[in-house]
């Protein structure tokens, strides 16, 4: 797995290339933690939160990206291979943020069937 620098590092040359829109109201930008996150609704604690957006009334809205989590998961990819992880977590993040931003909630929908398939297996 590479270091947590070398995530910060690309973590920004990603988020680098997204539009300027898409950091409208993004208060606290994207943040890494170096943690791993279980979900908790996790059987076997074998469902990993790999990021979350947040709005936060006090702190505004902001992204979180968790290393550790990468790291549990994806530990084994190439750098090039965890790259085109982390970018499609980015974008399920920012995807987020624009909807909340326009009042929408298709990917929070989504988010929910898969952790109801998730926990039909586990049962």
């Amino acid at each position: 797995m590479i270091s947590l620098e070398r995530f910060e590092e690309i973590t920004e040359e990603i988020t680098g290339t997204l539009p300027e829109e898409f950091f409208r109201e993004l208060h606290g930008g994207v943040i890494v933690r170096e943690q791993v996150k279980i979900h908790p609704a996790a059987r076997d604690n074998d469902l990993f939160v790999m990021g979350e957006y947040h709005r936060n009334r006090y702190l505004g809205r902001f992204v979180v990206l968790y290393y550790g989590s990468f790291a549990a998961c994806c530990g084994y990819l190439s750098e090039e291979e965890l790259r085109k992880k982390l970018r499609k977590v980015i974008l399920h993040e920012f995807r987020h943020h624009l909807e909340s931003l326009a009042g929408e909630r298709d990917l929070e929908i989504e988010d929910a069937k898969e952790l109801y398939a998730y926990l039909q297996k586990k049962h």
